[in-house]
């Protein structure tokens, strides 16, 4: 693979860093960008400016590289993701590349008849279509889970009324409906695509889901590691207007009670993943071992 040089957009943040990591592993080339290199000279083996805001820096950012893996943050002030995610497929076709590999989510508006508007998955899915109109000779969906991160970061247990620590959300404990993983990981699914086009160049979806659960059984995986965390329902009316951005969490969680997080079967699809990177993910149990600390005090 040391003559293919992938493209790897994000390469600071959680998706990017990973696939950076998991593409070097696989002997390939990595070009990270970042809107600020010279503070990344460590991320792969040849870091260069751009910023997907600036589409005049694209086409040197993509010159000579045989694939780009694409993701964009929804949550980053003042981001138009359509925008970015076109003039990334016109500079990346302009210049040539092969394969693109497209980090996306599930269509909560398609999946549910409209009852439900969650657009940080939606708009990525809508960009689908763009990447898959666009004519490369290969082109991937991944298709990130849940962030078991999440639960040590934006969705950490709080102290609860009663004194204990746990989680207050408008969900039904009981349905399983969280497909979960540790999105160091997918790095390995990318870094497989990008290796076997033959098996996952041709439009595929490739979820990682380490774990399949409903909030109970986060629960019960993480006490049986010595935690104490609880959890209480709350109602939708009454979460929603806790903080900015809580209307939209809460839309998230009611969608993935009725639905699930990738929105319908998608077995033969997370095999096809797991086969393409050559391993199986973390359980939510292994992953927590590690890091997700019992608290002493």
């Amino acid at each position: 693979m040391s003559e293919k040089q992938i493209a790897v957009i994000g390469a600071t943040g959680h998706q990017g860093g990973a696939v950076s990591r998991a593409l070097q592993a696989r002997q390939f080339k990595v070009r990270a960008l970042t809107r600020n290199p010279g503070k990344h000279r460590e991320l792969a083996d040849e870091v260069v400016e751009a910023d997907l805001d600036r589409p005049e820096t694209l086409m040197a950012a993509f010159k000579g590289v045989h694939g780009v893996f694409l993701v964009t943050n929804f949550w980053e002030a003042g981001t138009d993701e359509r925008r970015q995610a076109t003039a990334v497929v016109r500079a990346a076709k302009d210049a040539g590349v092969k394969h693109l590999v497209w980090s996306t989510l599930p269509n909560v508006e398609a999946i549910s008849g409209g009852k439900f508007h969650v657009p940080h998955f939606t708009g990525k899915a809508e960009i689908d279509r763009l990447v898959r109109d666009a004519g490369f000779a290969h082109h991937t969906f991944v298709v990130a889970p849940f962030y078991y991160q999440n639960l040590v970061g934006v969705m950490t247990p709080q102290k609860q009324a009663d004194g204990s620590l746990g989680w207050a959300l408008p969900i039904d404990p009981s349905v399983r409906g969280i497909h979960m993983g540790d999105i160091d990981e997918l790095g390995d699914i990318v870094a497989g695509a990008f290796a076997h086009p033959d098996k996952a160049g041709s439009g595929e979806y490739l979820p990682l889901v380490g774990d399949f659960m409903s909030f109970n059984e986060i629960v019960d995986t993480l006490n049986r590691q010595g935690h104490k965390i609880s959890f209480q329902r709350v109602p939708k009316e009454v979460f929603a207007p806790l903080f900015p951005g809580a209307a939209e969490v809460a839309e998230m969680l009611a969608y993935f009670q009725a639905h699930t997080y990738l929105g319908s079967d998608s077995r033969d699809r997370i095999a096809l993943a797991n086969k393409i990177a050559g391993r199986q993910p973390s359980t939510l149990s292994q992953w927590a071992k590690a890091n997700f600390p019992v608290q002493t005090r």
